[in-house]
């Protein structure tokens, strides 16, 4: 959790409690440390929440007091509205109507003068193909999130086609084309699988171990060895 988490967090539990409560409560609430917790009422107490008490006596918030809101610059709300675009026309349904509704709470928060820059026409992004893929990719983030595995049939560059079960850690876009990188049973390696070349898929129930996120540290390594290599060779 980050430390702007923790602040709204702590906030809202002071809120909640209109008598003094004290640090080692408010520690085992958060699931924090005391010290932690500490150190967060003496972040408060700098942005100007009128947080009473001392260590040993408890602590309580007076009414008045919210965080100073998130704002942004002109570029970074082109960015994130860029962003947002290229989402909608490049991903998934799912994706599309995920990054709309986030792009919708930005809006809602900002000041009247900044709004119009959310949709000023300064850029454009094209969108995909209508053509049905062969992979899911709602399915796909699915097998990613709960990490499990995925069986599917894929065509190498000279036709054949074997059968393999694979373990998704990441997917990437590459203008038209959709990479699948993961960990293959069958090589017992690392691979990155186009998504056109795959002619059937499966979600398995089964779980591949570990963490998803050391995997791809571990790809990533292996990819940045090989770039390396490759380099040096040149």
């Amino acid at each position: 959790m980050s430390k702007s988490e923790r602040l709204f967090d702590l906030m809202q539990m002071l809120r909640r409690h209109s008598r003094p409560v004290s640090g080692s409560e408010l520690a085992r609430e958060a699931g924090v440390s005391l010290r932690t917790v500490y150190r967060d009422i003496a972040a408060l107490q700098a942005l100007g929440a009128e947080i009473e008490g001392e260590p040993g006596v408890g602590y309580v918030l007076r009414p008045g007091f919210l965080l100073p809101p998130l704002m942004f610059s002109e570029e970074e709300i082109q960015a994130v509205a860029l962003g947002v675009q290229w989402v909608q026309r490049q991903t998934d349904e799912g994706l599309a109507f995920a990054a709309n509704n986030a792009l919708s709470k930005i809006v809602a928060v900002l000041p009247a003068e900044l709004r119009g820059k959310v949709d000023d026409r300064s850029f454009h992004v094209s969108r995909r193909p209508p053509k049905a893929p062969v992979v899911d990719l709602q399915m796909l983030r699915q097998a990613m999130r709960e990490q499990r595995k995925l069986r599917m049939a894929y065509r190498d560059p000279k036709g054949a086609e074997t059968e393999r079960v694979i373990w998704p850690i990441m997917l990437g876009f590459f203008e038209a084309r959709r990479i699948i990188a993961g960990w293959c049973e069958l090589r017992k390696d690392f691979r990155a699988f186009r998504a056109d070349r795959i002619v059937h898929i499966k979600l398995l129930k089964e779980r591949y171990p570990g963490r998803r996120r050391d995997l791809v540290k571990r790809w990533r390594t292996q990819v940045d060895e090989q770039s390396a290599s490759s380099a040096d060779r040149t």
